[in-house]
């Protein structure tokens, strides 16, 4: 993974043009916790400018299931119980983990080790590594295809993605991308993968079957963050640099649209219904929400400071999770009130988040 413009805020990791990630020490806002977050009177704010006041943390009904976020700089994975918000577990992964997936069962997660040049298999019913897979450089983003038997993974040091057979844990193939991609999406019907290149301003389109490029779509300045809609007519792409984001026509290959979303978007969730999608802006320490049919940022939602850093988000019908690298912290939004219910400490620089079904 690696930024070609090379500047950075001081409360964030640096990277190189290998795509590793200098372990520069992060260290958590003063005084930023759960307490804090929640009696600070974080708001959210809709289009029409009005806010609302966050209640104390609550827990989403039917939320059941598992929340797993990396943390960096930690070389750790933290369990958090998605009914009550609590950590449960904190796991050793690899060097600097940052994309995890998790299994359609619920069994396994995957985890890309940054700094091993590998993916980590964890058993979520004993919470421990079972299994290592060596694949390219620097590896960022991972994505499971809808049936669960492929994991993609993207190498920013290798230009490559690379495709991990789940039943057997094997690489069986890697296919050339742009330059440094950060992250993968694939559409709903498994039939295509995307890959977000920050290096060369694309996403490259893949073809699962033959595991070959087929397309390369123009994606702006630095895209870092990719994410599908359900119907597989949309690609959103966050654009860090142009604080921006690009709606790419997946059949057209054209950008359809430009939504301006604030300084520093990294990372982009749509939600399952398609209706929406969850902007993770690092500048103003904000998720923007983006209304799909009309391509306009429709509400804002407050999860801190600027240096709070929200950077990786995932979304489920109950919940948008956001990891906070400069906060140390995962904020948990109800998508139905787009009020923060819960903010969890977790370890040093989180980087992704997953939630099992």
């Amino acid at each position: 993974m690696h930024h070609p413009w090379g500047t950075r805020r001081s409360r964030r990791a640096r990277l190189d043009t290998a795509g590793r990630r200098h372990r520069k020490a992060l260290r958590p806002l003063p005084g930023v916790g759960l307490g804090l977050l929640l009696a600070s009177g974080f708001t959210v704010a809709a289009a029409s400018g009005a806010s609302a006041p966050v209640p104390s943390a609550v827990v989403l009904p039917g939320a059941g299931g598992r929340v797993y976020v990396t943390n960096q700089l930690d070389d750790t994975l933290s369990v958090i119980d998605a009914r009550t918000n609590k950590v449960i577990a904190t796991v050793p992964a690899g060097k600097a983990p940052e994309g995890v997936a998790v299994a359609l069962d619920g069994r396994h997660a995957y985890i890309a080790d940054n700094g091993s040049a590998r993916v980590s298999v964890l058993d979520t019913g004993t919470n421990k590594i079972v299994r290592t897979v060596p694949v390219g450089k620097s590896p960022s983003g991972v994505v499971l295809s809808p049936d669960g038997r492929s994991l993609y993974v993207a190498n920013g040091g290798s230009n490559s993605v690379s495709v991990l057979d789940t039943p057997t844990n094997r690489v069986t193939a890697s296919v050339p991308v742009g330059t440094s991609p950060v992250s993968v999406a694939v559409s709903r019907d498994g039939a295509t993968a995307y890959a977000a290149n920050a290096g060369s301003g694309s996403v490259s389109v893949i073809d699962t079957r033959t595991h070959r490029t087929v397309r390369t779509l123009p994606a702006g300045r630095s895209p870092v963050g990719v994410a599908v809609t359900p119907d597989g007519g949309s690609a959103y792409v966050t654009d860090e640099i142009a604080a921006s984001v690009k709606v790419v026509g997946a059949r057209t290959g054209t950008v359809t649209a430009t939504v301006p979303v604030g300084a520093g978007p990294f990372d982009v969730a749509v939600a399952p219904d398609g209706r929406s999608a969850y902007v993770a802006v690092l500048g103003p320490g904000h998720v923007s929400v983006i209304d799909t049919r009309g391509h306009r940022v429709s509400a804002t939602v407050d999860v801190g400071p600027p240096g709070t850093d929200p950077f990786n988000v995932a979304v489920t019908s109950n919940a948008v999770y956001v990891t906070e690298q400069g906060a140390g912290t995962l904020t948990v939004i109800n998508p139905k009130t787009l009020k923060v219910i819960a903010t969890v400490t977790v370890g040093n620089s989180p980087y992704g988040v997953a939630a099992s079904p």
